[in-house]
């Protein structure tokens, strides 16, 4: 559980990164250059990484899920 909630971290903190780093892209190069697009790619791939990890980890119980 310990190594779900770190890989967690560490991918949301990748995706907040890219997210900076295509906005600081996109002012740097004034909407023309090929960075902006590729960091924006990398935040949309580990977006979909992320909801498939916590998926996984749902489905297979590392992670619990909500009961009342």
């Amino acid at each position: 559980s310990g190594m779900i909630k770190l890989l967690v971290v560490l991918l949301l903190l990748g995706i907040v990164g890219s997210l900076f780093s295509g906005l600081f892209y996109l002012y740097r190069d004034r909407g023309t250059g090929e960075r902006t697009v590729r960091a924006l790619t990398l935040r949309i791939g580990l977006s979909i990484t992320l909801f498939l990890l916590l998926l996984a980890g749902f489905r297979f119980g590392l992670i619990p899920g909500y009961t009342q």
